[in-house]
C-alpha cells in the first residue's frame, strides 16, 4: 500500500486545478446532503427569509464538502489501493495532502461561523457536530476498526435535515428527529449494497466493512432487516404532521420496493441485484424528501 502511494505521489502532474479542489468536496455526496438539508428548511414550521435560507443551504453544502476533503486527506493511503478511489485528487498526485487538509479545515470553520452569525447558533452547533462526527468519529475512529462503521457513522449523513430545521426554528424537535432516523436507518442497506459489489476493494484496503468481516450472507440478512424497519419509520412523517397522504402512499410503495430489492439481493448469487439496490436506494431517499417538500410547498403543510 505504501509503495503504491509513493509511486502515485511521484507521478504528480503539476499544480492542482479548481476542478481538483471541487472533487475534494465529494460533490455527488454533497448533493444529497444539501437536498435533505433544504428539506429540513422547507418542512420546518415558522418563517425564514429566503436569503438566510440560501445562506443556510450553502453553509450545509460547504460543511459537507469540507468534511469530504478532510476524509480524503486522512484516507489517502487506502484510497490509493481501491479501484473506486484511486483516481481521487490526492492518490493520483494532483493535490498535496497538506493542501487538502488546509482546504477542508478552512471551509469547516468558515461554514460554521457564517451559519452562526447569519442564521443562528443552534444550526451552527449542529453543523459543527456533523463535521466533527464525520471526521473524528466515523473517518478516524470507526471506519478502520469496526464493521459497524456505517451504522454508527451514518449519523453524520443524517444530521442535515435537523440542521435545516434548526435554521428556521432554532431548536431540535420530534419531526426533525424522525427525519434524522429516516436517513440513519437508510444508510446501512445503502452502503452495504455498495460494499457487496466493491468487496474486493475493501478487502485490499483492510477496511472492515460488513461483507468483509461478517460475510455476504450475514450482510444481506441485515440489509433486509433494515429495509423492513424503514417501513414504519418512513411513514412516521405523516403521523407527526409534516407530510400528507400522498407522501404516505409513496413511502409505502417505495418502501415495499426497497424490501423487494433486499430480498433479491439476499437470494442472488452475483452482484447485479446489489448494484441495482444501491442505485434504487438513492432514488428512494430523494423521492421521499421530494414528495414531502412538494406537499408542503403546494398544499401548505398538514400540521
Amino acid at each position: 500500500m505504501t509503495d503504491m502511494t509513493n509511486e502515485l505521489t511521484l507521478n504528480r502532474t503539476g499544480g492542482a486545478s479548481a476542478g481538483d479542489f471541487i472533487e475534494l468536496l465529494k460533490p455527488r455526496v454533497m448533493s444529497l446532503v444539501v437536498f435533505t438539508g433544504l428539506a429540513g428548511i422547507v418542512l420546518a414550521p415558522g418563517h425564514i427569509h429566503p436569503f438566510l435560507a440560501l445562506v443556510a443551504v450553502l453553509c450545509i453544502a460547504v460543511g459537507a464538502g469540507a468534511s469530504g476533503a478532510i476524509n480524503m486527506w486522512y484516507d489517502r493511503d487506502i484510497d490509493a489501493v481501491m479501484a473506486r478511489t484511486i483516481k481521487r485528487p490526492i492518490p493520483s498526485g494532483r493535490v498535496e495532502p497538506s493542501e487538502a487538509l488546509g482546504f477542508g479545515v478552512t471551509l469547516s470553520v468558515l461554514s460554521v461561523v457564517v451559519m452562526g452569525l447569519a442564521v443562528n447558533w443552534a444550526a451552527a452547533s449542529l453543523l459543527a457536530l456533523t463535521i466533527g462526527f464525520y471526521v473524528f468519529v466515523y473517518t478516524m475512529w470507526l471506519k478502520r476498526r469496526t464493521p459497524q462503521n456505517i451504522v454508527i457513522g451514518g449519523a453524520a449523513g443524517a444530521f442535515p435535515p435537523m440542521i435545516g430545521w434548526a435554521a428556521v426554528t432554532g431548536s431540535v424537535d420530534m419531526p426533525s428527529i424522525l427525519l434524522f432516523l429516516l436517513i440513519f436507518l437508510w444508510t446501512p442497506p445503502h452502503f452495504w449494497a455498495l460494499a457487496l459489489f466493491r468487496n474486493g476493494d475493501y478487502t485490499r484496503a483492510g477496511v472492515p466493512m460488513m461483507p468483509v468481516v461478517a460475510g455476504e450472507a450475514a450482510t444481506k440478512r441485515q440489509m433486509l432487516a433494515y429495509t423492513l424497519i424503514l417501513l414504519p419509520v418512513a411513514a412516521a412523517p405523516f403521523f407527526v404532521g409534516i407530510a400528507g397522504p400522498a407522501y404516505l402512499a409513496v413511502s409505502a410503495i417505495l418502501g415495499l420496493m426497497f424490501v423487494g430489492h433486499a430480498v433479491r439481493v439476499l437470494r442472488a448469487t452475483d452482484d447485479k441485484p446489489a448494484k441495482k439496490m444501491f442505485g434504487f436506494s438513492i432514488l428512494y431517499l430523494f423521492l421521499l424528501f421530494a414528495v414531502m417538500m412538494a406537499e408542503r410547498l403546494i398544499l401548505g403543510g398538514w400540521a
